[in-house]
């Protein structure tokens, strides 16, 4: 009975699968050995043992891996200068080599390439590989280097077009227009299609062209490698090529691969030990090098695939293929191989991809390790576009903005980013632009500042007071220099830790000058012009002609509480009503208020109120203790059912302990129960359009409480409610 249960699966699903998978697979097998310059049997043996060895070992239970066409221009090199016997021990070394970097755990750090160098290198293997098979679909031979395929290409061009011509044309062309035919016919692959085509054409027209070559006796596989003599260096120098590339393209297409189903999720790890281990047994058996193939595997998933059943199967039956109709194999013509292959080749290149890094800023990185793939060999390529993302990366983590201009009768410095070593002269270029003896204001604006930074404009500033001029250092975000100053300089970002100066109150940033009482205004606007109104100017456009706000917010107005703050909100989000103590009158009898609540709920149709008392409330410590004779004492008479009023709120479950604190909570309940008197209020709850919230806030704590009506306690913001509704 369990067997049947494992099989069953097994037969239903990962059979079909593995039936479609081989059918892809064999026609590609086929052309990337051929563009490697390697025995076209190696790729159809790298077929068998990527499937049934890697699929049985890898870590990845959806992917299929097989010979890849992003190894064929290193590979054609590397047969070119070894030979196709030492290239066998090559593979085998880089597959033990990729065993030891799954055992030391370091596959996900392989990751860390960027994905522009990695599709530049396939977009550079793409355009080498068309290069290379258009002279064999044009019935020439490919050159041994991209540059002389180009040089070598008008001339073939304008030369005579025999059959190999017509066929390798018929062979892209079918491949071209296989994806616009209906669903019934696309269930035949469409390499397959191509090939099968091409090569009854040929056969029945009686073409005489180049085909496929195979040993006489296929089962006849004996012990394949061979070390060299001599250049130990550049082998291995290769190994590791091999190695690390194989090993990035199993990886980002066991990435890929992930993301299409919704099974287990790839061991990295495992995975480059299976590569590993189908590599070592593919090399030594004459195979090409092996890695998981994104081709076969999304083929693999979309077959209907669930386990890693699929993928050894399809090993089983490309050998099977071998074994039974070699004969047919003899039969395809290379031609209709290179057009397959140039259809490959183009596919690498990815417009859609291109779009998508230049967005990003990454295409010059693309391009160059695309170039120097085509124009040197892959490895300058990749290694040429690691320099240039790294290069690229520092200049984007390590910039700062300097500039200088005039304001007033003085002058505005203003330095933003990461300040080190590197802006220093830049930043001596700019300081060297301020005039002598003026007023100057240094804004620093900076996410890192190193020791060669802090010394160059301390000493600056130094000169330029000495020199009969003043420096005003204003340090927006952590104080580096005052740190430095004082001696205590930031080492480490992580410890730069400041609030950012609209969540700050003017006494952290701003010097209290009794005599011009409004400064600190007057430098808060001005600091919301230079800081946030660019950033808002959008959203302040968009809300120009009206507002559409969601809540209605009444709370106290006192200063410690910042609506906007502790509900992280922003500009129309939030119509609020302040007054002392939060206090929504009985019996509607503050026209203020009535006319607030009416037009919130009635106009603007808000789908919230929140009332939000505090803690140290001075109106709760005044209802407390007796408020003085006055206005004041006339306001608080609303709040007297709230003195009156019965039961013991608590803070998820705790009392506080002063008194006006739990005045505070019952007020804000007995504020919520004036509110439901209010008929259009009373209306919209009871048609499910309005919710009234309990708020409370913890200043000290700085904490935010909702009321729970379940578990009847203000319960601290993000833990969940027993019951939605309050």
């Amino acid at each position: 009975m369990r067997v049947r249960t494992v099989l069953r699966p097994i037969v239903r699903y990962d059979l079909p699968a593995s039936l479609v998978v081989f059918l892809v697979a064999v026609p590609l097998s086929l052309g990337i050995a051929l563009a490697s310059g390697a025995p076209v049997a190696a790729g159809l043996i790298a077929a068998v043992i990527g499937g049934v060895v890697a699929g049985a070992l890898g870590g990845s239970a959806m992917q299929v891996s097989g010979p890849a066409a992003g190894l064929t221009v290193v590979l054609a090199e590397t047969i070119s200068t070894f030979g196709w016997a030492v290239t066998c021990a090559i593979t085998v070394a880089a597959g033990a080599l990729q065993i030891l970097f799954g055992l030391s755990r370091i596959a996900r750090a392989a990751l860390a390439i960027s994905p522009a160098i990695v599709h530049g290198m396939l977009a550079g293997i793409g355009v080498t590989i068309v290069l290379g098979q258009l002279h064999v679909i044009l019935g020439g031979k490919a050159q041994s280097s991209a540059v002389e395929n180009i040089a070598e290409l008008p001339g073939q061009i304008v030369a005579h077009h025999d059959a190999a011509t017509m066929i390798g044309i018929l062979t892209i062309a079918i491949l071209l227009i296989w994806p616009k035919l209906p669903q019934v016919v696309r269930r035949v692959p469409g390499p397959l299609a191509a090939i099968a085509t091409a090569t009854v054409v040929s056969v029945a027209a009686g073409m005489t062209l180049p085909r496929v070559e195979l040993p006489t006796d296929l089962l006849n596989v004996r012990f394949a490698p061979q070390l060299p003599s001599t250049g130990w260096g550049a082998f291995a120098l290769a190994v590791l090529t091999i190695a690390v590339i194989a090993s990035v393209e199993s990886l980002l297409s066991a990435v890929a691969v992930d993301q299409l189903h919704t099974g287990p999720r790839a061991n990295l790890d495992r995975e480059l030990i299976g590569q590993g281990a189908a590599n070592m047994v593919s090399g030594a058996l004459g195979g090409l090098p092996v890695t998981g193939v994104i081709v076969r595997s999304s083929t693999n998933v979309a077959a209907g695939a669930k386990s890693r059943a699929s993928a050894i199967l399809h090993g089983v039956w490309v050998l099977l293929f071998v074994v039974v109709l070699a004969g047919l194999i003899e039969n395809i013509p290379l031609a209709a191989l290179a057009g397959l292959l140039v259809h490959v080749g183009a596919k690498l290149v990815d417009p859609a991809y291109m779009r998508e890094v230049f967005a990003h800023g990454d295409l010059p990185t693309y391009l160059l390790t695309l170039a120097g793939v085509v124009l040197f060999d892959l490895l300058t390529g990749v290694l040429a576009g690691i320099l240039l993302a790294i290069v690229m990366m520092l200049r984007r983590t390590m910039w700062s903005g300097i500039h200088a201009e005039p304001e007033g009768d003085g002058w505005r410095v203003v330095v933003e980013g990461v300040l080190t070593f590197l802006s220093v002269p830049r930043l001596s270029k700019v300081l060297a632009t301020v005039p002598a003896r003026t007023t100057v204001r240094l804004e620093l604006v900076v996410d890192y500042l190193d020791h060669a930074a802090f010394e160059s404009l301390t000493k600056w500033q130094h000169a330029h007071e000495l020199a009969g001029g003043t420096v005003d250092v204003d340090e927006i975000g952590h104080p580096w220099i005052a740190e430095g100053k004082a001696g205590r300089p930031t080492r480490n970002r992580a410890d730069a830790k400041s609030m950012p100066r609209w969540l700050a109150p003017w006494s952290d940033w701003q010097a209290v000058d009794t005599a011009i009482p409004t400064q600190q205004t007057h430098r808060g606007a001005t600091e919301f012009q230079r800081r946030a109104a660019h950033l808002l100017r959008d959203t302040l456009s968009d809300l120009a002609d009206g507002q559409q706000p969601r809540t209605l917010f009444i709370t106290c107005g006192d200063s410690r509480v910042v609506p906007n703050l502790i509900t992280t909100s922003g500009p129309g989000d939030l119509f609020t009503i302040r007054n002392i103590g939060n206090l929504v009158p009985a019996n509607q009898a503050d026209a203020s208020m009535n006319a607030a609540v009416e037009f919130a709920v009635g106009v603007l149709g808000v789908s919230e109120i929140v009332v939000c008392g505090h803690s140290s409330c001075g109106a709760m410590t005044a209802l407390a203790d007796g408020p003085p004779a006055g206005p004041l004492e006339e306001w608080l008479m609303h709040a007297e059912p709230t003195a009156r009023r019965d039961g013991e709120p608590t803070l998820d479950g705790v009392r506080p302990e002063r008194a006006n604190d739990q005045l505070a909570l019952h007020n804000v309940l007995q504020q919520l129960d004036h509110l439901r008197d209010y008929p259009k209020v009373a209306a919209a709850e009871a048609r499910g359009q309005l919710r009234l919230t309990g708020m409370y806030f913890d200043v000290g704590a700085a904490q935010v409480h909702l009321y729970d009506t379940g578990t009847r306690t203000f319960r601290p913001a993000g833990t969940p409610a027993t019951n939605p509704s309050t």
